[in-house]
């Protein structure tokens, strides 16, 4: 069963997983529109080790990262979304742009990303200084939050701009 960590609460759990010899996979991410692409890449996560950790960007995080109309849903929701999947054992916060601090304390034996990261992983270094494994896998074609996001705008702006709505919003007003 998922379950929410602090920081320090994590550090802690991290340490009694690896004396139970459990090999432990971090990923990170917004996960700010929720959808089939990161719920596969979640389950390809977890099928490389026995713990799945999941650490989620704060809203003030993916504020910084991505715009001021972002997060779409609350950091809460958010995680209330992560702990309801059945590949994720583990979810925290983490506030700053990178989970690098995180990373560097927890020392998962596998870090994973998004092969839209692969050029950049926060946190490979330390990974495998410590002898982990980093690995960037395969993005399911077709789900990307940022076109979902833009789809739904452009649909919304159509619907919103066609003769039909334009009378609608008029009717309206009066």
């Amino acid at each position: 069963m998922s379950r929410f960590y602090t920081r320090a609460e994590l550090i802690s759990q991290r340490a009694q997983w690896k004396s139970e010899g459990k090999k432990v996979v971090f990923t990170n991410g917004c996960y700010d529109i929720l959808h089939p692409g990161h719920v596969r890449l979640l389950e390809r996560a977890r099928s490389l080790g026995d713990v799945l950790i999941l650490a989620l960007n704060t809203d003030a995080s993916v504020q910084r990262l991505k715009g001021p109309a972002r997060p779409f849903f609350s950091e809460q929701s958010r995680v209330e979304m992560a702990l309801q999947l059945e590949a994720v054992n583990a979810v925290t916060l983490f506030d700053e742009d990178t989970p690098r601090e995180l990373i560097a304390a927890l020392l998962p034996d596998v870090l994973v990303k998004g092969a839209d990261w692969a050029h950049f992983i926060a946190g490979k270094e330390e990974v495998e200084a410590a002898g982990g494994q980093v690995f960037a896998l395969p993005l399911e074609p077709g789900y990307s939050t940022t076109d979902i996001a833009e789809k739904i705008l452009a649909r919304e702006r159509t619907r919103n701009s066609s003769p039909a709505s334009s009378l609608r919003n008029l009717a309206f007003e009066q």
